[in-house]
């Protein structure tokens, strides 16, 4: 079931015990956020697939989950390394100046005097702010903040503004 509007929100990282179980790397705000996704698709072999949730929590640091149809650790090592999506409209609704990082990744980054720095390649979290993290001929790293250095979004343009000296 190839679908063009899922969004990933993690990917299975490992097998966790002997009886099927997963870990689960979450790119959701809150670490067991994911959970509150259910039912989940996987991205196998390049294509989505239906996947039931039968359980799942916070495990140490990270999460763990029990997949349907899954119930030995040779089972659960075949999905080490797919990704975990759900359909764009299962999202919930942001406020405005608010994105989904999925959203955000492959985006032309610019400046406001019109230079090309690149297109964003990943986020990540510092604690102070998110990080834009932009290749281009070089890698620049930009702080997330709204309206000081990052002046506008556009979702439909593919394209963010930034306030940034292209030397930096």
């Amino acid at each position: 079931m190839s679908q063009p509007d899922m969004v990933t929100l993690g990917k299975i990282s490992a097998v966790f015990g002997i009886k099927g179980w997963v870990k689960v790397f979450s790119h959701t705000h809150q670490l067991d956020g994911i959970l509150g996704y259910a039912p989940w698709s996987l991205k196998v072999a390049g294509e989505w697939q239906p996947c039931k949730l039968l359980n799942g929590q916070v495990q140490g640091k990270g999460i763990v989950a029990q997949l349907e149809g899954v119930t030995d650790r040779t089972q659960a090592e075949k999905f080490i390394g797919c990704e975990i999506g759900v359909p764009r409209d299962r999202l919930h609704k942001l406020d405005a100046d608010e994105y989904y990082w999925a959203d955000l990744i492959g985006m032309d980054v610019v400046t406001v005097n019109g230079v090309m720095l690149g297109k964003v390649d990943h986020l990540f979290e510092t604690g102070a702010n998110d990080v834009l993290v932009v290749q281009g001929e070089r890698e620049r790293l930009l702080p997330w903040v709204l309206h000081d250095f990052i002046k506008s979004v556009s979702l439909d343009d593919k394209r963010i503004t930034v306030d940034w000296d292209p030397e930096f």
